[in-house]
């Protein structure tokens, strides 16, 4: 659907073509799979071709229209936390979009393991260290998760004077046995204290400590825009890293290239949401 829709075509059209394509080569290029239909390796052969085509075909454009920089075409799809994607992939796509308004961005946001056999994305972000040989790997920015509280919650419930009082308290954060990234296994960092309210998404987290459901094991750069109250600084301080991910074959595109480096700028200004003192 989503193809047809770029393409300003009904989905039996799309699907018709990409059946002559396939007749016509010999070759299945797609296939589907426990999410959705994705490229095989011929299809992912065939489509970086036609992509290095579209992006000759666009340079010609910027040339013979006088453009002194050439501008960005097609579509980059990027993977990410729900948070980190939020705060700062969407503001990194959005600066590489002013200047390639041609250029279409794709943002899927979910806090999970990446695929060892990805599919889907041309550049992802993940918490903690991503497997699979067919990925392009880097270490993109730590950041720090802490215990929070709202000024409500604290009046009402006091305020914990060490690990052992947390045991008394409600605390949020992901359901446990839904959780796909290792590195946020709350055993790892609270060993014996259970989430009394727990979801898959940060932003509910969040939300509930805002309301006074409890104290949220939450990223930094969330929990102080949102003015709450750090608890226990020195004795919970967790540091993970983000790490970026680009599937071989998409490492040398411009569009790719051109998001990577907005990322890191991204984070490079902002360090100090990321890593508080």
């Amino acid at each position: 659907m989503a193809a047809a829709d770029a393409l300003g075509v009904d989905h039996t059209t799309v699907s018709r073509r990409i059946t002559a394509l396939e007749k016509s080569l010999g070759l299945r290029l797609m296939e589907r799979g426990s999410e959705g239909w994705a490229l095989t390796d011929a299809g992912k052969a065939v489509a970086e071709s036609a992509r290095a085509i579209e992006d000759a075909l666009s340079r010609a454009v910027d040339a013979v229209s006088g453009q002194d920089t050439p501008s960005l075409h097609g579509t980059v799809r990027v993977n990410a936390p729900d948070g980190f994607g939020t705060v700062f992939a969407t503001p990194a796509l959005a600066r590489v979009r002013r200047r390639h308004p041609g250029l279409q961005a794709e943002l899927i946001t979910a806090t999970r393991q990446l695929a060892l056999h990805p599919s889907g994305f041309d550049l992802a972000l993940a918490i903690g260290k991503t497997p699979g040989s067919r990925l392009v790997t880097e270490h993109l920015t730590d950041y720090a998760l802490g215990l929070y509280a709202s000024d409500e919650y604290l009046a009402r419930c006091g305020s914990p004077e060490a690990l052992a009082d947390l045991r008394e308290h409600a605390l949020i954060f992901y359901i446990e046995s839904m959780l796909q990234v290792g590195d946020l296994d709350i055993e790892r960092h609270l060993p014996g204290i259970t989430p009394a309210f727990s979801s898959t998404n940060v932003f509910a987290q969040l939300e509930a400590t805002c309301v006074g459901a409890g104290i949220g094991v939450l990223p930094s750069f969330l929990a102080d825009r949102a003015q709450l109250r750090r608890l226990l600084p020195d004795e919970v301080d967790i540091r993970l890293p983000i790490t970026l991910a680009v599937r071989r074959e998409a490492v040398t595109h411009p569009a790719v290239r051109a998001v990577r480096d907005a990322l890191h700028q991204e984070v490079a200004d902002r360090a100090a949401e990321l890593l508080p003192e």
